[in-house]
């Protein structure tokens, strides 16, 4: 159940949720670029890339979610389904985790002694996430990276780690992030995806269906769904975390 958002400033909230345009801005608001407003942006607050749906909606760059405390996914350390996998001996090899915001999984995976790297669009996160393994003495590369050309990085995993990402892309930009992950697993690597579930109450922003999962991932694209199992995603704003699908995903 969500928390009462007396913690968090309700735009930044509604944000997260997609509607801040719709909600809290006044009719006829022209609004102020990132640069005006935070003093760190450039003009083209998404340095030179295409704006995923989500960003459109809500009219910010994934950075923005960082800049006025935590972002709603931001629990201040990994998630639970992730430390349960890592326990189990779930990832192998080289790990990349993409969308790594402030780092929590990546360090957990890491300090178990795991070659990782974590990527995302939001330098703020990455920052924050670099300063994590200067304080925790853990080795852990971040960098800035295009989830839609992970290509670029030039670079093979293992394992390959999707926590919350998947599910903020519409259906016309998945098969483009789909082709993306195929570009850096290697063969018979495995592909981990936690996403917001359809199933049960509280459902957390842009749920996602069974059927949709394996529909983005299918042998005609270079992929195997192993198991989907549910399980549930800690936020700041529910008390028992929201529901989730955790699917294991084997590249062929």
């Amino acid at each position: 159940m969500l928390r009462q958002l007396i913690r968090r400033p309700l735009e930044y909230t509604l944000a997260w949720i997609g509607i801040y345009d719709e909600v809290v801005r006044p009719v006829g608001w022209q609004g102020t670029n990132m640069s005006e407003r935070s003093g760190t942006f450039a003009d083209d607050p998404f340095s030179g890339r295409h704006p995923t749906s989500h960003e459109r909606m809500t009219g910010l760059p994934w950075d923005a979610s960082y800049h006025d405390g935590p972002a709603p996914w931001d629990i201040g350390q990994p998630q639970p389904a992730i430390v349960r996998l890592a326990s189990e001996g779930g990832f192998t090899g080289a790990v990349l985790d993409v969308g790594c915001g402030t780092g929590e999984n990546a360090l957990h995976v890491a300090s178990m002694g795991l070659s990782v790297l974590g990527v995302d669009v939001a330098e703020t996160a990455l920052a924050m996430a670099r300063d994590k393994t200067d304080d925790r003495g853990i080795e852990v590369e971040f960098a800035a990276a295009d989830a839609f050309h992970l290509e670029r990085l030039g670079r093979i995993f293992e394992t390959v780690l999707d926590c919350g990402l998947f599910h903020t892309f519409d259906a016309d930009e998945r098969p483009r992030y789909v082709a993306s992950l195929a570009s850096v697993t290697e063969h018979d690597g495995t592909l981990y995806v936690l996403c917001f579930s359809d199933d049960g109450p509280d459902t957390g922003p842009h749920p996602i269906s069974q059927e949709e999962l394996r529909t983005a991932f299918n042998p005609r694209n270079g992929w195997n769904v192993a198991a989907i199992e549910p399980d549930r995603i800690q936020t700041r704003y529910h008390d028992d975390g929201a529901p989730a699908w955790f699917a294991t995903i084997k590249r062929i």
